[in-house]
């Protein structure tokens, strides 16, 4: 079992109880653990939700990672080659698929952000661009940064170019995804940290399969060989599936959903009190200046959740 894998957060809290409220005896069965059946069968017929924005120069890969995470077409790009120039827009774009896998249904949307940042150059580290733009990121959803294409790179070179990432995160407070302030408990703070040592996950992106000793695997094809993607030996592409999908998705939706637009509610709040009064209007009491700008965050519960409109 990867020992960097863990079982999907319980819908019921695990939490002991507090000593102001001590446990029940119980005369008998009372049929509680149905709840987590009903849970079930109602996540079956309505599905989830999960929303994904890749952010990155344009021939990175971020269409075939996304193909890859999901072996599935999800994203069309322009195939290499062909010279067609990059669309020199803002806007950013979108496309929602649903996907099925063993009765599950996932309404999966991912959002492409053309152009970003094309004409700066980044050699080293992380760009003045990049770092803004994660600063302000990094406060509204859950940012988990990756090193696109690291086959490019020896493997002394990807961990030199990781441990200026990763200094670069810690010289500029940016707080990325698994954060460690809501680390719940012992079990969470050893996986996590595992996780975060990694981070940025070196990965490489391939939606077509390859012959290797007879099976067919998920990989790139090169003039030295097949650099499998699934392989740990190869790229981290295997931690980044699992933090997204198999471990931490509903995880990542609790904190989008209780925390960062909670906080983003709170401002909006606090902000109408400095607009003038019209129809509707609701009387809250004016927040201090400091809650305008550094909104207390608001502490992640991992129990029964309804996550029909939740983002990442």
């Amino acid at each position: 079992m990867d020992p960097l894998r863990r079982s999907p957060s319980p819908c019921l809290s695990s939490r002991p109880s507090s000593p102001s409220t001590p446990p029940c005896e119980m005369l008998g069965p009372v049929g509680i653990e149905a709840v987590l059946d009903q849970l079930k069968i109602k996540a079956m017929k309505m599905g989830f939700e999960f929303n994904i924005m890749v952010v990155g120069q344009s021939g990175l890969g971020k269409s075939t990672m996304v193909n890859t995470l999901f072996k599935s077409k999800v994203w069309k790009s322009n195939p290499p080659g062909l010279g067609v120039p990059p669309p020199q827009t803002l806007q950013l774009h979108s496309v929602t698929h649903v996907i099925e896998e063993k009765g599950v249904k996932l309404k999966l949307t991912v959002t492409d952000t053309p152009g970003f940042g094309d004409q700066i150059n980044n050699d080293n580290c992380l760009r003045p661009l990049d770092i803004e733009f994660l600063q302000r990121l990094c406060r509204t959803v859950n940012v988990v940064p990756v090193i696109a294409r690291a086959d490019s790179l020896t493997m002394e070179e990807r961990e030199a170019f990781r441990r200026r990432i990763q200094q670069n995160l810690r010289t500029h407070c940016i707080d990325v995804y698994p954060q460690m302030c809501f680390d719940e408990d012992i079990n969470d703070r050893i996986l996590n940290s595992k996780l975060r040592d990694r981070i940025p996950f070196a990965v490489v992106g391939a939606d077509q399969e390859q012959l290797v000793n007879g099976r067919c695997v998920l990989g790139r094809k090169t003039k030295w060989g097949i650099i499998e993607v699934e392989n740990m030996a190869h790229c981290e592409f295997p931690l980044l599936r699992d933090l997204l999908i198999r471990s931490h998705l509903q995880d990542l939706k609790d904190i989008t959903h209780n925390v960062h637009y909670e906080n983003y509610r709170v401002i909006r709040l606090n902000e109408s009190h400095l607009l003038p009064r019209g129809p509707g209007w609701v009387n809250l009491a004016p927040a201090s200046p400091g809650q305008l700008t550094n909104p207390r965050p608001f502490k992640v519960c991992r129990g029964a959740h309804d996550d029909s409109d939740d983002e990442f």
